[in-house]
């Protein structure tokens, strides 16, 4: 399994089970953290990977790069951006429950 497909199917995952959370929230502060969160995977994983710190296999990769890094790497980002608010509402709810 490449990654992008592995990437997709992890995404879409998180997707439907952050939706019904997701929706209630305000689009605009989680569109500006996914947009500086892959601003610096572009910064920080180009300078990796020209560093030699880690290599992907390219039988792995689409071999489409945003600056340096591959665009797989940045599932990372957007998984992040999105599943830390909702995941932060969630235990606030359940914290507020049990006081």
């Amino acid at each position: 399994m490449t990654n992008i497909v592995l990437n997709v199917i992890v995404l879409a995952l998180l997707g439907a089970v952050c939706w019904p959370v997701l929706r209630r929230m305000r689009a605009v502060p989680i569109l500006l953290t996914v947009l500086i969160l892959c601003v610096l995977t572009a910064v920080f994983d180009t300078l990796m990977i020209a560093a030699d710190l880690y290599v992907f296999d390219p039988d792995k990769i689409l071999g489409v790069y945003v600056w340096g890094a591959p665009l797989e790497d940045f599932a990372y980002a957007i998984a992040a951006a999105v599943g830390m608010p909702v995941l932060w509402v969630v235990l606030g709810r359940r914290k507020g429950r049990t006081e």
